[in-house]
């Protein structure tokens, strides 16, 4: 395939794509970096930003080309030869996608940023561990991680109405005038329940009726393809990796006992970790230990949740709200600091008063509308997180708030 056919399938991918509505990423990246990652979960939108990019800036010009490395033909060549033929008929930025399907890919991102004069962006799964690949990107790369839709992020994209965003301490601080601005002028309630079911991911906008059901295929497409391409794991294992996330599924929120696990699905014991560790790398769930086995590289989970809850809902017809709820605060919590880049993540652990403590400061207790101080009521920097309420007052906060962070 000649470059000029390779310009001619951008031209008409580029004429798909819409600059109407863009994800929060896209103004967050520093787009004039030599080397970019982009990673992150099937089906967030990180393809249609790099095109959204390309067709907005780059005006048309054979300097910037995107290709798909999940392709035959990228499969049979040489990145590294195909990225110096670009260079050499005046190719300036490669855009390039799915790298996690390319044998040695990082190798040839890195041989691609020291000899040759050109900047590269590459998008690839949430698996994806740079920091364990073989070449030494962590140096040339600077790596973005694409998050699935906040609540407010919802609000923008659905037409509903654009908000800015707010620091977790802005939030503590002035939660009563933050709501009552945002309530004067939506619903945040009636808007919040169609989020936890339907708001997750981008392609809400093409199609309400299959929504849960494509969720369903990137869940196994994950699972099928690219956790045994990239962790290799054999293909027998996939079935009882299925096993275990169902039994996840329709038991969270799940508080682990890993023998229990291990005789369930026929796993042993050393993998039911790995596989954890897994699943949460393909932001399929989400894993809370104690502060005190946070620094363990083996810990065991004080509890397990859905990644997000449009995840349980297209799992399971059995929603438990209470673990809606946590798991709705978990996410935006942890989606919000995931980009900041830390030696030890203290974000957010199990707490044995109240549910969570976050940043190591705040502690948080989930519930309905009606749920008391009494678990925390002397625990200092303390807040109820309460669901089905517009407003809060004092240290009562909306749980809907929570989805504005980011």
């Amino acid at each position: 395939m000649s470059l000029q056919q390779m310009f001619e399938n951008q031209e008409k991918l580029l004429q798909r794509v819409s600059l109407e509505k863009k994800r929060y990423l896209y103004h967050g990246i520093n787009w004039k970096l030599k080397s970019i990652g982009i990673l992150g979960q099937r089906g967030l939108g990180k393809t249609t930003m790099m095109l959204q990019y390309i067709k907005e800036n780059l005006n048309y010009q054979k300097k910037s080309l995107y290709v798909s490395l999940d392709t035959p033909y990228m499969q049979s060549i040489l990145l590294i030869e195909f990225a110096r033929e670009f260079e050499q008929n005046g190719g300036e930025i490669l855009f390039i996608d799915e790298v996690h399907k390319y044998d040695d890919w990082s190798t040839h991102i890195k041989n691609i940023y020291d000899s040759l004069d050109i900047k590269v962006v590459f998008s690839g799964s949430s698996i994806l561990q740079i920091s364990k690949q073989n070449a030494d990107l962590s140096r040339r790369t600077i790596i973005y991680h694409l998050e699935n839709l906040s609540f407010r992020e919802y609000l923008e994209l659905t037409d509903i109405k654009k908000f800015k965003t707010y620091t977790l301490d802005y939030i503590l601080d002035n939660h009563t005038k933050i709501a009552s601005e945002i309530s004067s002028q939506i619903k945040p309630l009636m808007y919040f329940k169609e989020y936890l079911k339907y708001g997750s991911y981008p392609f809400i906008l093409e199609d309400k009726d299959s929504y849960h059901q494509k969720i369903v295929q990137i869940i196994n497409t994950i699972l099928e393809t690219d956790l045994p391409y990239i962790n290799k794991i054999n293909i027998a294992q996939i079935v009882k990796l299925k096993k275990l996330l169902y039994m996840l599924a329709i038991n969270v929120p799940f508080i682990p006992n890993i023998t229990d696990l291990s005789n369930a699905t026929n796993i042993s014991r050393p993998k039911v970790y790995e596989y954890l560790q897994h699943l949460e790398s393909a932001k399929i769930i989400n894993s809370i230990v104690s502060k005190a086995k946070g620094y363990k590289i083996m810990a065991k989970p004080e509890k397990l949740f859905m990644q997000n809850t449009n995840i349980s809902y297209a799992l399971t017809s059995k929603i438990d709200m209470g673990s809606a709820r946590e798991s709705f605060f978990v996410n935006q919590i942890k989606n919000s600091n995931y980009s900041q880049s830390k030696l030890y993540d203290d974000t957010i652990f199990s707490s044995k008063i109240g549910d969570f403590l976050v940043k190591d400061k705040y502690t948080f207790e989930i519930g309905g509308k009606n749920k008391s101080f009494k678990q925390i009521k002397d625990i200092p920097n303390s807040y109820i997180v309460s669901d089905d309420i517009e407003i809060g007052f004092g240290n009562k906060i909306p749980l809907w708030l929570f989805g504005f962070l980011y």
